[in-house]
């Protein structure tokens, strides 16, 4: 393998020797090195393609891939089952920069290699019990990710990496966080991207989300990265690749069909009802429909198989097998009809990192790295034990000598496979429910017609030089979980409240200081109270500060902090809008496009277009009208349609790091934040953009949701 950056004997930071070229893909290279303090390997993967940017693009890019380092590291830490980034920094390679990541190298198998191996021996697939035995690291992981705000956005078997046995003792690590964003951000920079069959590497189609082949379907996030291991979950249950088809188009087809989802019993797998309508919920095609993150998918297969839910400080969440002593033979099935009688492995604790020895019955894959050939998938006749290669499998099983090392090449995952023998039948362990510890109490969660926010820290405000200056300074902030309303609070809704005498009656008049008749003629038929019926659905208007207060108090509720709507909105990754970096357009919210010029023009109002399309609504819009829009913990319609009431007093930032902030205790005016459908100019919907009025203001423009804390559902 030649070396296209000529790095081999060349020392990176004074401290890594570069020894060997293991892998060469469209966007990295990644070299084995020694660490020369260490005397330890590690792996080194430098990012080239970032080469191909213009300046101020590849600044601004290495500037997000120190960030998503950071990430990394931060993750890494806090789990075991993350690969480990260990340095970051920059190298000159014929006059370029190109950024490099150290990560550990590791010895072991990535599960697409698992996959095949198994096929090849007739084994059978595993059941439902043993996929979540070993995929719940790879699931802690990514729970513990979403928790923090932060998604894959590129899971599939080749970033799910095994050391030891994987239907024994082994440990698993999941590969390539972040990386996968600054891939997609410096596309948008025009980066000159390998492409084969259209593919572009910051995703891989065979795993991929509808939202990832089209955003018509809404903004990717951690909904994302559940239906990709949803995926992965179905095809150990069959040794089938769970999306059919050979190029993108059919992938993307295939991942939207909404009359044939891929869950077990389209397979003909036999589960439960209650583990299919998990899978079912997994696997939806609109992200509204699935679980949020991570966490809530896992727990909920769990409880489908009466296990107790996902705890991440629970690193052996299972009961170890019996004694081997005294363990009977168990029978292992094979696909021809053959079985095979061993002994049931003892599965005992395993010490962080430790491999077994039975990894190396094994063979290994030689994988490109991201944006390599996406293989067809074999032909519907095939045999079982074919060796085809999966879709994003990238490549066929090779023998290497017996001291070699390959590496698996994720969009930043690199890891060592070892060579050995073809691979035995040894058999699953076996674990019973029945052995399982009591069920604790339910985990918190949220209303059905609330999202979970977890707890996490962000930066408040922005320093962006074209933002404003009551935008200013950004400043760290930490919050708890809470509950946030999915949705702005609706006509209907409020209507309930008021009927019942818990809330005041929603007013059918503007009412601001200084209003003139002719306001009041052009906007009084604005307000949504006096159709109740007819805007039903639409966001409640017209109400002051103190009205929004008491419907969220007779909720159980109350109105958010400006800190809990910010990062409702935002999340932790400093996008500029809710679903992301793209500036706004008339199908992420309703805001001015030229249906409200039109409306503008018949009423005599001076407006201007924010967007040229026609968002479908002259003034609000039903809420929920915009999935597309949602923020990255599925809050909708968190921007534009109208501004929304938050509990905060204004008053100028300032760069403390805050916890929790509740804004000050007293003030002239309250924040609305967000937006309403009359807006004009980009800047207005940005999640950081604040704005104040008069508590007592009632509007044909501002409206509210409510915030709460998590619950703890009924046990019974």
């Amino acid at each position: 393998m030649s070396d296209p950056l000529n790095l081999i004997g060349r020392t990176i930071s004074e401290k890594y020797e570069i020894e060997a070229l293991v892998g060469e893909g469209g966007f990295a290279v990644v070299y084995r090195a020694t660490h020369n303090v260490w005397k330890r390997p590690v792996a080194i993967k430098i990012f080239r393609v970032l080469s191909t940017l213009t300046t101020a693009a590849r600044v601004n890019a290495i500037d997000n891939f120190v960030q998503e380092g950071a990430v990394l590291a931060e993750l890494s830490e806090r789990s075991a089952a993350i690969c480990q980034a260990r340095d970051i920094g920059t190298l000159e390679v014929n006059g370029q920069t190109m950024p490099y990541m150290v990560l550990e190298w590791l010895d072991g198998m990535s599960l697409d290699v698992v996959i095949d191996n198994e096929i090849q021996a007739r084994w059978a697939p595993r059941d439902v019990a043993a996929v979540i035995e070993l995929l719940e690291p790879a699931a802690e992981a990514l729970a513990l990710a979403h928790r923090r705000g932060i998604a894959h956005r590129d899971v599939k078997p080749a970033n799910i990496f095994v050391i030891g046995d994987p239907r024994g003792e082994h440990v698993v690590k999941v590969l390539d966080f972040g990386i996968a964003k600054v891939v997609q951000d410096a596309q948008k920079e025009g980066g000159a991207f390998e492409r084969t069959q259209g593919v572009v590497s910051s995703f891989t189609p065979a795993y991929g989300a509808p939202e990832q082949f089209s955003r018509a379907h809404g903004a990717t996030g951690p909904w994302t990265d559940v239906f990709a291991l949803a995926l992965i979950a179905v095809e150990l249950l069959t040794h089938r690749p769970p999306l059919d088809g050979d190029d993108l188009a059919q992938l993307g087809f295939a991942s939207g069909d909404p009359n044939r989802r891929p869950t077990p019993r389209t397979f003909g797998v036999q589960v439960s009802d209650a583990v299919e309508q998990v899978f079912a919920r997994a696997l939806a095609v609109s992200p509204n429909d699935r679980y949020r993150s991570m966490g809530d998918f896992w727990d909920a297969l769990r409880r489908a198989m009466q296990l107790r839910p996902l705890r991440s400080s629970d690193p052996q969440p299972h009961a170890p097998s019996t004694d081997p002593q005294g363990a009977p033979p168990m029978t292992v099935p094979l696909l021809d009809g053959a079985t095979v009688s061993e002994p049931v492995p003892y599965r005992a604790p395993l010490p962080s990192g430790a491999p077994s020895s039975s990894s190396a019955h094994l063979k290994p894959t030689l994988l490109s790295s991201g944006g390599g050939q996406i293989m067809p998938p074999p032909h519907s006749g095939a045999s079982p034990t074919s060796a085809q290669p999966r879709p994003g499998g990238k490549g066929a099983i090779i023998g290497l000598a017996a001291a070699a090392a390959v590496v698996v090449l994720g969009a930043a995952g690199f890891v060592a496979l070892r060579k050995g023998a073809p691979p035995t039948t040894s058999a699953p362990a076996v674990e019973s429910a029945a052995v399982a510890d009591p069920a604790p109490p339910p985990e918190p969660t949220c209303p059905p017609d609330m999202v979970k926010i977890p707890e996490g820290k962000f930066f408040m405000g922005s320093d962006d030089k074209e933002d404003f200056e009551f935008e200013r300074p950004a400043h760290q902030v930490t919050l708890g979980a809470f509950c946030m309303d999915r949705f702005e609070v609706s006509v209907e809704k409020y209507v309930a409240c008021s009927d019942h005498g818990e809330c005041k009656r929603a007013s059918k008049l503007n009412d601001w200081k200084g209003i003139t008749a002719r306001e009041r003629k052009v906007f009084d038929p604005l307000c949504n109270f006096n159709d109740p019926e007819g805007k039903a659905k639409h966001p409640i208007n017209c109400v002051d500060w103190e009205q929004a207060t008491q419907y969220c108090k007779a909720q159980g509720r109350r109105l958010p902090t400006e800190a809990e709507w910010e990062f409702a909105t935002r999340g932790s990754d400093g996008r500029r809008f809710p679903w992301g970096d793209e500036v706004p357009t008339g199908g992420h919210l309703n805001a001015c496009g030229t249906e409200c010029l039109a409306w503008a023009k018949k009423n005599g109002q001076e407006l201007t277009a924010m967007y040229k399309q026609d968002d479908g609504y002259a003034n609000t819009a039903p809420v929920g009208s915009f999935p597309a829009g949602a923020s990255p913990f599925g809050v909708q319609d968190v921007v534009g349609n109208v501004w929304e009431w938050v509990s905060d007093y204004y008053a100028p930032y300032t760069a403390d790091a805050q916890v929790d902030p509740k804004g000050p205790s007293t003030g002239d005016e309250r924040v609305i934040r967000g937006g309403a459908w009359n807006g004009s100019q980009p800047s207005w919907v940005r999640p950081t953009f604040r704005y104040h009025d008069d508590a007592a203001k009632r509007s044909y423009g501002i409206g509210f949701r409510c915030a709460g804390p998590l619950v703890t559902p009924d046990a019974g």
